[in-house]
């Protein structure tokens, strides 16, 4: 069972349930093998070497991801625009100057990646749970394109009553604005709601300061860093979030 961490004095019940995407429902770890795939199927196509390929790869998001994640995040960059430029770094690197083959690239590598998305088992066992009288609200730092694209690959947009994409309103976690808009759809006091996400730094910083009540999804059982913020509840999966509920409730 979960630790029951630093648990804030008078919780509420939950009224509504607020959930992080990425790395909280949705399992990540398939996209390196979306990019093998990626440059294995180029090298074919290129007389390319793939694990030259893989390698530059590498090092373009290293340098390239710091700078679009803020305008990524924000919607000022599609994720569309964001792999294209990836993969033309990428293949500029490796000594080709080609817009088909940068198209290619995006096209084989989206194809790879829809495959690669994924639940969490405890995530599909939670969402697969008959709807009950607890509204469900997705709230997830991103560009729409990727994350509706998530979404529909997935099938679980229907799961949430209501769905907040930082890219879509121009507000990011952890601003504690983007918790208010999700809750102002249900008509949720904050005290009343409770935010469920793996990162301290947006999803535990911002419920806080947007006074929702929140809990940690910390699977890999790391320790907290003096200085990091405190949940309210520290939980290792979420199949502990519907016991912890029950006891709530």
């Amino acid at each position: 069972m979960g630790l029951m961490h630093e648990k804030r004095k008078n919780v509420k019940p939950a009224r509504v349930l607020c959930f992080d995407l990425d790395n909280t429902l949705i399992d990540g770890s398939g996209s390196k093998d979306a990019i093998l795939r990626t440059c294995a199927q180029l090298a074919a196509a290129t007389g390319l070497d793939a694990a030259r390929l893989f390698e530059a790869n590498s090092r373009v998001w290293q340098t390239y991801w710091p700078e679009v994640e803020r305008k990524w995040t924000l919607g000022a960059l599609t994720g569309t625009a964001v792999s294209s430029e990836a993969w033309r770094r990428t293949l500029l690197t490796c000594g080709r100057n080609d817009e088909s083959l940068v198209q290619l690239a995006r096209e084989v590598h989206s194809r790879h990646a829809r495959e690669a998305v994924r639940l969490f088992d405890d995530a599909r066992e939670l969402l697969n749970i008959p709807k009950s009288h607890v509204p469900f609200a997705l709230i997830t730092n991103g560009a729409s394109d990727t994350q509706r694209n998530t979404l529909r690959i997935l099938g679980i947009e229907e799961k949430f009553d209501t769905v907040v994409i930082s890219g879509e309103v121009g507000i990011a976690k952890p601003d504690p604005s983007i918790f208010g808009l999700a809750l102002q759809k249900l008509g949720v006091e904050p005290e009343n709601a409770w935010h469920v996400g793996d990162s301290l730094g947006t999803d535990v910083a911002g419920a806080l300061d947007a006074e929702l009540v929140a809990v940690w999804l910390n699977r890999a059982e790391v320790s907290r860093n003096e200085g990091d913020p405190k949940p309210d509840y520290e939980i290792h999966s979420l199949r502990e979030l519907t016991a912890l509920l029950s006891v709530q409730t």
